[in-house]
């Protein structure tokens, strides 16, 4: 064969394989970008499911009932009679404090007592001979032996006696409330257990002073029951409608790590608690006590705690997880080639215009159902409408169901963990 016929042959074939080739790539940009059109997301089938709706409030741990001990009288602190941690019984001596001003007071009111007391004797005595000399004025008047002037001034002098003895009653009885004052603040020199329990804190030591006072607390020390603990926790305003007495509660104290006590609610505050004065914290929150329950050995008073209170609990519900709930306009939830009208016909807004809404998936695409939703607890949200158990719902990714997937789109489900796949 001549070399130019070689030379066209082989020119042919190359042509040809450049051909191929530039269709081969051409179907593989439109396969691949058919693919990327499609949203990968992970899906769930849809179950009944038991829902227990939560409250949560952080805290601190207390004894469910503990007294703070400080002094009546202010006096130097001469004896204590007990460390931390000691176990006392009701009645038992707990501190002295100094009493020799006090016992100096005692004696001084015993003294006035005696002084008021023989000023009212004397008083008393001068009244009876006053009285003695008006009747026997009186007598001479009538036998008309005396003037009435006389009687008159005998008179006079008798109503001041009496006068005289009422007032030295009124200081006797004085001298005697300022020695029961005086023998009361003596008594408070020592200090004794109001209740039996643990010294869980002392903030004294001997000699230092401890000042007694209706409108200052200067504590001493603390006796708590510590076989009764409960978790004092601050519930949010918009919670505290849902929290009530007797209801169950999971509590998670910080230095007992993964471990979970339970608890029932006995007490809830009537109002809120109100901020310390120049602080900044503007939340209103109402004060819960819940009664622990258990082996609570470990626990101290003032360790940090949180706790979730069952508030609600529903059964054979449907549940879908909460993050597979989201929200579209009605624009958003158009189809392609739909009309707006046969989309206010199917979806029904709130006041701002948004439509809670879950995709179910079927065939591989995807339908936004309307949704109406009732409690939800940190994983799941209940179904009231729209969605029944056996259908197949989009969980995941985040930006697939908040801004990703079109009403009505084609979609890849990959539910491999390991992928990349998950909320």
């Amino acid at each position: 064969m001549p070399l130019g016929g070689k030379m066209k042959k082989r020119s042919l074939w190359i042509g040809a394989a450049v051909v191929l080739l530039v269709a081969a790539i051409a179907v593989a940009v439109v396969m691949h970008s058919s693919d990327d059109e499609q949203v990968t997301v992970q899906t769930a089938p849809v179950k009944l499911e038991t829902i227990v709706q939560t409250v949560n409030a952080t805290g601190r741990i207390q004894p469910k009932t503990q007294v703070r001990i400080s002094a009546d009288v202010s006096a130097k602190i001469i004896a204590l009679h007990v460390e931390e941690g000691d176990w006392v019984d009701e009645g038992q001596l707990l501190a002295e404090l100094d009493r020799e001003r006090y016992t100096a007071a005692v004696e001084r009111a015993e003294a006035n007592v005696r002084s008021a007391q023989a000023n009212a004797e004397l008083v008393m005595q001068n009244m009876h001979k006053t009285r003695k000399d008006f009747e026997r004025a009186k007598d001479l008047v009538a036998r008309k032996l005396e003037s009435q002037s006389v009687k008159d001034t005998v008179e006079a002098a008798y109503n001041v006696e009496v006068a005289r003895y009422e007032a030295a009653q009124e200081e006797v009885n004085q001298s005697r409330a300022t020695l029961k004052q005086a023998l009361d603040d003596l008594s408070k020199t020592n200090i004794y257990a109001p209740m039996a329990g643990t010294i869980s804190d002392l903030d004294k030591e001997v000699g230092e002073i401890a000042i007694g006072s209706q409108f200052q607390e200067d504590m001493i020390m603390v006796v708590a029951d510590l076989r009764e603990m409960e978790a004092q926790v601050n519930v949010d305003e918009n919670d505290i409608v849902g929290v009530a007495i007797g209801q169950q509660a999971e509590i998670e104290v910080d230095a007992l790590f993964g471990e979970k006590l339970t608890g029932t609610v006995y007490e809830i505050a009537n109002s809120a608690n109100v901020a310390e004065p120049g602080t900044t914290n503007q939340k209103t929150e109402f004060e819960v006590k819940i009664a622990i329950g258990g082996d609570f050995e470990r626990l101290r008073p003032g360790m940090t705690a949180s706790a979730d209170i069952s508030t609600k609990t529903k059964e054979n519900v449907v549940g879908i997880p909460i993050q597979s709930v989201a929200v579209r306009t009605l624009d958003q939830l158009m189809r392609e080639g739909e009309e707006f009208e046969d989309v206010e016909k199917r979806y029904t807004p709130d006041a701002d215009g948004f439509v809670e809404i879950a995709f179910c998936v079927a065939d591989g695409s995807v339908d936004a159902r309307q949704v109406r939703t009732g409690i939800q607890s940190d994983e799941l949200i209940e179904i009231v409408s729209g969605i029944d158990a056996g259908e197949v719902v989009v969980t995941g990714s985040y930006r697939a169901i908040s801004s990703d997937l079109k009403n009505g789109a084609q979609v890849t489900i990959d539910n491999d963990v390991k992928k990349g796949g998950g909320a």
